[in-house]
């Protein structure tokens, strides 16, 4: 997203985002662009060469002062591109509101250029966004007392919640933690075969029914299985269903109001932008989500979609996908998601 926020600004008929005062000295900016993957060994973030915002600004003689009117014209090519990098205007307008608060009536040290204070400061503004207190799920799963824990997961159709679930399990098992599936979505016979074969695969069981079963007696019938074999999780499928489809969330609500789960997720599309945080949201009106999961963020160039999900609905990103393998479902670590946003040289 950066690399098309310095775009603009710099294709921009806007005079400069500063006056000279005093003569600045020149200088280099070269940043890497990001090479990490969530959970895996990062190189140091793509912070400012000047470091926060509050760093950036001085109380004297020499310096830059900053332009009240050309930062409202400065907000305003921002607020283009975010819009156009799938950034949800809410969030939009927290951002404009967090600019206008660190770059107004400041002056810029020697040696800063603004385009620095811009990045720095949006860059403040995603992390405290992205960074919602996080929910340790094998923490949570070992610490609570009665067993199984019980997670359910919600999405429309195509996002790859299935896959996510398998991924999932795997990544349970990795943690010295057993699971057993339950084949929830019993409207599509494939949803089941390919729980059969994920499972068979990972050594886990799948609890299913045939197809046309009460989704809640299939959700039923793997806590209760659990809770004989003193199984530490149940992961609970459910059909891909739309916000909007009054009697499919009601299945969900009725699931819900049967086995109790521990934590509701939403698993959502990154590459849907928009699309996705308006489903988080819809969601967690009718149901109440307790966090999401989003899949093919490996994909998503803009990367606005995961700023704006958790922004709206106020709960915290636990996994993202970043390929087809099991082992692709990442803990979510909200400074490799800023750093995908506003390292130089990438795409969006």
């Amino acid at each position: 997203m950066w690399a098309a926020i310095k775009a603009r600004l710099r294709g921009s008929s806007a005079p400069p985002p500063a006056t000279e005062e005093k003569a600045t000295a020149a200088r280099t900016d070269t940043v890497a662009a990001p090479t990490s993957e969530p959970g895996r060994e990062a190189p140091p973030l793509p912070t400012s060469p000047a470091g926060s915002p509050d760093e950036m600004f001085t109380e004297g003689i020499l310096g830059r002062r900053l332009k009240e009117g050309t930062i409202e014209d400065v907000m305003d090519d921002l607020e283009i591109v975010m819009l156009e990098s799938d950034v949800a205007l809410p969030v939009v307008e927290r951002l404009r509101k967090d600019l206008r608060r660190d770059l107004s009536g400041k002056k810029l040290k020697l040696g800063v250029e603004a385009e620095d204070a811009i990045r720095a400061s949006l860059e403040r503004s995603a992390r405290s966004i992205l960074a919602r207190p996080p929910i340790d799920l094998a923490n949570a799963v070992r610490s609570q007392s009665e067993k199984p824990f019980v997670i359910l997961f919600v999405g429309v159709n195509g996002t790859g919640k299935t896959t996510t679930i398998a991924k999932l399990a795997g990544w349970l098992k990795g943690q010295g933690l057993s699971s057993v599936i339950a084949a929830g979505d019993t409207f599509r016979a494939g949803a089941i075969e390919q729980l059969l074969v994920h499972g068979e695969r990972l050594g886990i069981r799948v609890v299913r029914q045939q197809e046309g079963s009460d989704p809640a007696a299939v959700a039923f019938d793997a806590v209760e299985h659990a809770r004989a074999k003193r199984i530490d999780v149940v992961l609970i499928d459910t059909a891909g269903r739309q916000h909007t489809n009054d009697n499919l969330i009601e299945e969900a609500k009725k699931i819900r109001r049967v086995v109790k789960p521990s934590l509701t997720i939403f698993v959502g599309d990154a590459l849907s932008g928009n699309d996705v945080v308006e489903q988080a949201r819809q969601f967690n009106a009718a149901i109440g989500i307790d966090g999401l999961i989003l899949t093919k963020l490996d994909a998503d160039v803009k990367g606005g979609a995961a700023l704006s999900a958790t922004f709206v609905t106020k709960k915290p990103i636990l996994f993202v996908g970043v390929g087809q393998g099991y082992r692709d479902l990442e803990p979510f670590d909200p400074d490799w998601m800023v750093h995908r946003l506003f390292a130089e040289g990438t795409a969006g």
